[in-house]
């Protein structure tokens, strides 16, 4: 299997992702330029954390028209996972991919720390190696990670259990305590937490490496099938 991150100006969290996969997972992973217009021969797609751009209009915005991006939608369209991550997420929701929006935190200042999250669904391409209401521990960083969306989106976000991981407390105000979230289809996971940065026990969790390990689970299993 082969995974491409994306990277942009801005992107500070792209060899953090890089590592995951080639030393986490042992797994093929090359950086790809946010100028590139083609994603043929990679399997999953990781967009990662940091400030594209200096986040000097909307986090993500000024991303969202970059010339990979219609590629991203294009692997989408095709059923094959794409995670972000941060930024990553706020990309994903700018772009359409994903409901919803990133705002400024509640206390409006930048949060870094760990926080502890519950795995609310199990059963997709990112989470099946973790039990549900599992409870894992990662961190966050940022200060636009605020998720909100309307009264309709959050309930159909429910109905089809779409919200993936959520909060066990209130630390920047997210509507339902949401923290990470899929579309419909549930091949497209936008998440505030870094996974990527608890892999290992010398970084202080391996509570992200399930979620890597699920992936390429299902990867080499739609291969095969």
């Amino acid at each position: 299997m082969k995974f491409a991150v994306i990277v942009f100006p801005g992107s500070n969290c792209d060899m953090d992702l890089y590592y995951a996969i080639k030393d986490g997972i042992k797994e093929q992973v090359e950086l790809v330029s946010y100028k590139e217009t083609s994603l043929d021969g990679y399997d999953g797609i990781l967009i990662p954390g940091g400030f594209s751009y200096g986040d000097y209009l909307r986090s993500g915005a000024i991303a969202s028209h970059a010339p990979i991006i219609e590629e991203v939608k294009r692997f989408a369209d095709l059923g094959k996972p794409i995670l972000g991550i941060c930024n990553g997420f706020q990309i994903l929701t700018e772009i359409g991919l994903l409901p919803g929006t990133l705002i400024n935190n509640r206390q409006n200042r930048f949060i870094c720390e760990d926080v502890e999250l519950i795995v609310k669904n199990e059963a997709t391409t990112f989470t099946n190696k973790y039990k549900k209401n599992e409870s894992i521990t990662l961190p966050v960083a940022h200060g636009e990670g605020r998720y909100y969306c309307d009264n309709k989106t959050l309930q159909e976000l429910k109905e089809n259990n779409q919200i993936i991981f959520e909060y066990t407390s209130d630390i920047n105000g997210s509507v339902g305590r949401i923290a990470g979230i899929t579309n419909k289809k549930k091949n497209v996971l936008g998440m505030m937490p870094h996974p990527e940065r608890a892999i290992e026990l010398i970084l202080g969790s391996k509570d992200g490496l399930k979620l890597f390990q699920s992936m390429i689970e299902n990867m080499k299993i739609e291969v095969q099938s």
